[in-house]
């Protein structure tokens, strides 16, 4: 089950790696995509750099914000449950989300069979997962308040030091702060600010927001 944070690939990195079993090459490839157009997108363009491979089969997950991750896989022509489940399999132990995995497979003329088909493409997943770099998303609890202008430097400065996560500053007639704390850190925000204020600034909750690369 989602909590308040999971991690994901790298954005605009892809991950690669290549397998060669029984004279069959296996080409793996992961990256992000936050949503299934996304993924399968990845997934054409992939087919459409190596058209003349045998099969171009693929795995994805993609987390969606208060609901079950969209998971999804695809055989592209091997056996049913040979290679789509394996490598959904594989992503799901991974505990990545907003992932996509595509293996491509050209054919070395000797059958690996079921078994052989399922530990082929489950490795050429995980041998690409040891390339991926990872980004951590959180979920953070949002507050607002304003500050006179001569407040505002120092009081950043203060905040970022306090792993306070700065989400917006604007300046208008005053400087109008949005943070971001972990939930439940409403109070601790709170105190902080009265510290930092002498008792000057009460924040007003704002919301949440997912904050991450």
């Amino acid at each position: 089950m989602l909590t308040d944070f999971y991690l994901r690939p790298a954005a605009g990195e892809i991950a690669s790696s290549e397998l060669e079993i029984k004279r069959s090459r296996f080409l793996g490839f992961i990256t992000r995509a936050e949503t299934e157009e996304e993924a399968r997108d990845f997934i054409h363009q992939i087919k459409s750099t190596y058209p003349d491979a045998r099969h171009h089969c693929s795995a994805f997950i993609c987390q969606v914000d208060q609901a079950v991750p969209i998971e999804r896989s695809s055989d592209d022509g091997e056996p049913s449950g040979t290679a789509g489940k394996p490598m959904l399999e594989v992503l799901k132990g991974s505990a990545l989300l907003d992932i996509v995995a595509v293996s491509v497979r050209y054919f070395g003329g000797v059958k690996l069979g079921t078994g052989g088909l399922v530990r082929a493409y489950s490795d050429s997943v995980t041998e690409t997962l040891l390339q991926v770099n990872r980004t951590r998303r959180s979920l953070r609890e949002l507050y607002r308040f304003d500050v006179d202008f001569a407040q505002a430097g120092r009081l950043e400065a203060e905040l970022r030091a306090r792993d306070v996560a700065i989400v917006d500053l604007a300046y208008d007639s005053r400087a109008r702060f949005v943070v971001g704390t972990a939930p439940g850190g409403g109070e601790r925000l709170a105190a902080v600010l009265a510290e930092l204020s002498s008792g000057g600034i009460a924040p007003k909750e704002a919301g949440t927001q997912w904050i991450g690369e």
